[in-house]
């Protein structure tokens, strides 16, 4: 019999669907973040680029810095503060 596969994505079909009328726009791929600012950790399955893992989906965060094209995000992690490195397409504005 077949072993089921273990990868990263497994079990994130209904997180990672989106609407079929919601696109990708060239604004969301150029974002731009301040230091300081605090962003929203929302996966964009149409974007390979810096996918974060699963885990972090739906997560707050502080922008750190730039590196390329990513941002790095810190996040508490249980009582560990843990540097993400994310595609702007994948961090929404968090408004006050």
């Amino acid at each position: 019999m077949a072993q089921k596969s273990q990868g990263s994505q497994q079990g994130a079909r209904k997180t990672l669907k989106r609407d079929r009328r919601q696109t990708t726009t060239v604004n969301d791929k150029l974002k731009e973040f301040e230091e300081g600012e605090k962003a929203l950790v929302k996966v964009d399955s149409s974007v390979q680029e810096s996918r974060p893992h699963m885990r972090f989906h739906g997560r707050t965060g502080e922008v750190v810095g730039k590196r390329g094209q990513s941002y790095e995000v810190e996040i508490k992690d249980g009582g560990k503060t843990k540097t993400l490195f994310l595609h702007p397409a994948h961090l929404q504005e968090i408004e006050g």
